[in-house]
Parts: C-alpha cells; sequence; structure tokens
C-alpha cells in the first residue's frame, strides 16, 4: 500500500509536469510520444485490416483463411518480433531511423488481427435478408457496402478497432527498448535506477491512458448500435388480439373462428 500512495505522490507531483525536467520527465512529453506511437500503427492498421475485412465480409470468400491469419499474427510475440526488425534494419537504415521503422511495424502486426476480425465479422453480422432487400430495391453493391452493411456492422467494427487501440497502448510501453520515448521510457528507468515509485507510477499512467480510451470507445459503440437493438425505452406493445364481445364482431373470422391475419406486404410492391 506504501507503494502505491508513494508512485500517486509522484504521478501528482508538479515537478515531475514542468517542461525541460530531466529524463524521462516530464510526464506529458512522454504522454504524448506513447499516444502518437499509438495513433500512428493504428492508423496503418486500419488501412490495411479494414478495406480486407469488408472484402471478406460483404463476399464471404476467404474467411478460413482469415481465421487461421489472425490467429498466427496473435501468437507473434512483439517484443521478439521488435529485435529481430532493429536488426535486419539496422544494416541498411540509419540508427535513428531504424528503431521507429522497426517499431511501427511491429505494432501495425499487433493491431491487424483485431481490426480485421472485427471488420469481417461485422458484415457477417448483418441479416442476409436486409442485403437482399436492399439488392432487389436496385442498390448497387458499392451501395450496399456503404449504406448498409457498414452502418450495421459498426458496433462490431468499431469493437474491433477499440480492442487495437487497447492492445497497442498497453504494448507500445516496449518502444524504450528500441531507444524510443513514450511511457515506457519512465517504467525502464525506474527498472535501471531501482526506483519502485518511477515503476508502479509508469504502469499506472499506461493503465488509466487505456481506461480512458477504453471508455471512450465504450461510448462510441453505444451511439453507432442500431437504435431497435438497444432501444428499451418504449412501454410493451399493445395487444391486437380481438376483445371478446360486441367488439368482436367487427373482426372478420374464419370458419373456425380464428381471426384472420391480413397478407403481409411484399417487398416488390
Amino acid at each position: 500500500m506504501g507503494l502505491f500512495l508513494s508512485a500517486l505522490r509522484w504521478i501528482t507531483d508538479g515537478a515531475n509536469w514542468q517542461a525541460g525536467s530531466r529524463s524521462p520527465l516530464p510526464i506529458q512529453d512522454r504522454l504524448v510520444e506513447h499516444l502518437t506511437y499509438t495513433a500512428i500503427a493504428v492508423v496503418i492498421a486500419a488501412l490495411i485490416a479494414l478495406p480486407l475485412g469488408f472484402l471478406i465480409g460483404h463476399t464471404g470468400k476467404g474467411r478460413q483463411f482469415v481465421i487461421g491469419f489472425t490467429g498466427a499474427m496473435r501468437a507473434v510475440p512483439t517484443l521478439g518480433l521488435l529485435f529481430f526488425l532493429l536488426m535486419v534494419f539496422g544494416y541498411f537504415l540509419s540508427f535513428d531511423t531504424a528503431p521507429i521503422v522497426g517499431a511501427t511495424i511491429s505494432f501495425v502486426v499487433l493491431a491487424i488481427p483485431s481490426m480485421l476480425a472485427g471488420a469481417y465479422s461485422g458484415l457477417e453480422s448483418v441479416d442476409r435478408q436486409t442485403i437482399d432487400a436492399a439488392r432487389a430495391n436496385g442498390m448497387t453493391e458499392w451501395q450496399i457496402l456503404g449504406r448498409v452493411e457498414i452502418p450495421l456492422g459498426l458496433p462490431l467494427i468499431i469493437g474491433g478497432v477499440r480492442a487495437s487501440v487497447l492492445q497497442v497502448i498497453a504494448t507500445v510501453t516496449i518502444a524504450s527498448y528500441a531507444g524510443l520515448g513514450g511511457l515506457g521510457r519512465i517504467i525502464t528507468s525506474g527498472i535501471g535506477l531501482a526506483e519502485y515509485d518511477l515503476i508502479l507510477g509508469g504502469a499506472l499512467l499506461v493503465t488509466a491512458l487505456a481506461l480512458a480510451v477504453d471508455a471512450v470507445f465504450a461510448v462510441l459503440q453505444r451511439l453507432t448500435a442500431a437504435r431497435g437493438l438497444t432501444d428499451h425505452t418504449q412501454g410493451p406493445r399493445r395487444s391486437i388480439r380481438p376483445r371478446s364481445g360486441a367488439g368482436s364482431s367487427t373482426t372478420p373470422a374464419t370458419s373456425g373462428g380464428t381471426a384472420r391475419t391480413p397478407p403481409r406486404a411484399s417487398l416488390d410492391a
């Protein structure tokens, strides 16, 4: 408990937030670097994973390949991949460029599986009858994708992006092992100096950042959910069965006494 309180005092100490402080401070600089690395990796991963996921979800082709591919990519150790890429790019890139390229590729590889799975599962969750109805009304495949499938599958798509962002935020801490910044530099500095309040303080900052971003995506998922799936505020539906007594004579009935149900409207009407 004392270590936890010491870490909180270190985080709330104004001197650790002052510009020009000795590395790994100030905290806000490391926070901005952490968010920058995360944003770059997530944007690149989205440019790769979302179009591919939309293609697979819309056409239904390559689903088994994606399942195996995403499973294999999730099994790749990000730290090991980072060190491998540092050695590879270190031969033909500059000392300053190789860590940035290697870390970005490692984080992109980490972000793609969840985002790809969310994209194609979001489109696959759309009712096939809804898509057939859109085709029957003359919509093109691009219109079906952009106006029907993506809007209806948006909660699952955002869920995939949400999972990817959280994974990258948690893993960007290893960028400090490549000589880069981010909140991980606070943790590694604490390890090197045996200052446990820095180690726990850096971990708490990463946790707080992940929880804050997760809350934002949770709100987005709720806002983009279909109204029919989330609106439970309406009262119970009124019964359409005819009342017994005098009012029942106005309802047409079959010879067996059962009320006749009017035919449902056709989509072609």
